[in-house]
């Protein structure tokens, strides 16, 4: 960690301080409010705050850190998320939302998904339907249908999954296929 010396002796030091620091940390919280729905531009406000923090911490007392520069503004900067938008985006108001009937929307017709459900034979759908529409446990279905286990209801339940993903792939089919 820099000494409090080294930030305060010049601006051009001090700048090369937070260029090294931007440079070393900033990807590592960028990608940390991407990947908590956060933009580009909230993540540089956020870093611009945690280089002050930093650089207050550092030169306002002789604090021992005892992690890595990057770990400890990282660090930082995941609390300051959370406190600032965490919040907000845990308890946003439905006010302004348009909220419009689903019904209106085109749903997927049974029929046509039915279709390419069948095509994977009887006894594939059979045990689809019993594991998915009358969700019986896999324990059951094993029994139910003379697996040997749990393990072999399973793969045989993936294998008829494929048989129907490849109909739908071989036919280059799409989501739109699939609408009334």
């Amino acid at each position: 960690m820099p000494e409090m010396n080294m930030l305060a002796r010049t601006t051009a030091e001090r700048e090369k301080l937070f260029i090294t620091l931007y440079k070393t940390a900033f990807p590592a919280v960028a990608r940390y409010v991407s990947k908590m729905g956060g933009s580009f531009d909230e993540a540089k406000d956020i870093f611009q705050d945690v280089l002050v923090i930093y650089y207050e911490k550092v030169a306002g007392s002789s604090v021992n850190f005892k992690t890595s520069e990057k770990a400890y503004l990282t660090g930082i900067a995941k609390h300051l998320w959370l406190k600032k938008y965490g919040d907000n985006r845990l308890h946003t108001s439905i006010d302004g939302i348009d909220i419009t009937n689903t019904e209106d929307e085109e749903q997927p017709s049974s029929t046509k998904i039915m279709h390419y459900l069948e095509t994977a034979g009887k006894r594939c759908m059979d045990l689809l339907r019993s594991f998915y529409y009358d969700q019986l446990p896999l324990a059951d279905v094993a029994t139910l249908f003379g697996f040997s286990g749990v393990r072999s209801a399973t793969v045989q339940k993936y294998k008829c999954l494929e048989k129907v993903r490849e109909t739908i792939k071989e036919k280059s089919l799409t989501y739109e296929d699939f609408l009334d």
